[in-house]
């Protein structure tokens, strides 16, 4: 499984100690920054994330930034992504069932290791409930210009 991640300045620690577990665990993990704790704009990563998931060339990613909120914006502007900013573990496993999202946020200063490792491993071992009314409201989401 191919997992992207990224962050801004605020996220850059949580991101580097979730990148070595990941790794641990042998997925494949693409970085996309950012390099260090100097000042950065977090929709540059968390836009990188969101494309990487819309092309396929991610199965699923994780965007940080300092509260999650402005990651989980800026990955949502990108066409064909679904993004959420899981503050506790009902939210990453009925973002997964209902609304089939393949990007997590978190906000690193309100999450420790360990709680968004325990988010991650919800989320991505939820299904998609699927059928048609979660298939309908979907579709309409992807036609939000």
């Amino acid at each position: 499984m191919i997992i992207s991640i990224g962050s801004d300045h605020r996220g850059f620690r949580l991101k580097e100690e979730l990148i070595k577990e990941l790794k641990s665990r042998n997925y494949t993990v693409i970085d996309f920054g950012t390099d260090s704790d100097a000042s950065v704009d977090y929709p540059d990563y968390a836009e990188s994330v969101a494309g990487s998931v819309v092309s396929g060339k991610a199965d699923y990613g994780i965007a940080i930034c300092g509260s999650g909120i402005g990651v989980s914006i800026a990955a949502n502007k990108v066409k064909g992504a679904r993004a959420v900013n899981a503050t506790n573990e009902n939210m990453a496993k009925m973002s997964r069932k209902h609304n089939d999202a393949r990007i997590i946020c978190f906000g690193a200063d309100f999450i420790d290791k360990e709680t968004a490792l325990k988010y991650f491993d919800i989320f991505i071992s939820t299904e998609f409930e699927g059928g048609e009314r979660h298939e309908r409201r979907i579709n309409k989401l992807n036609n939000i210009k």
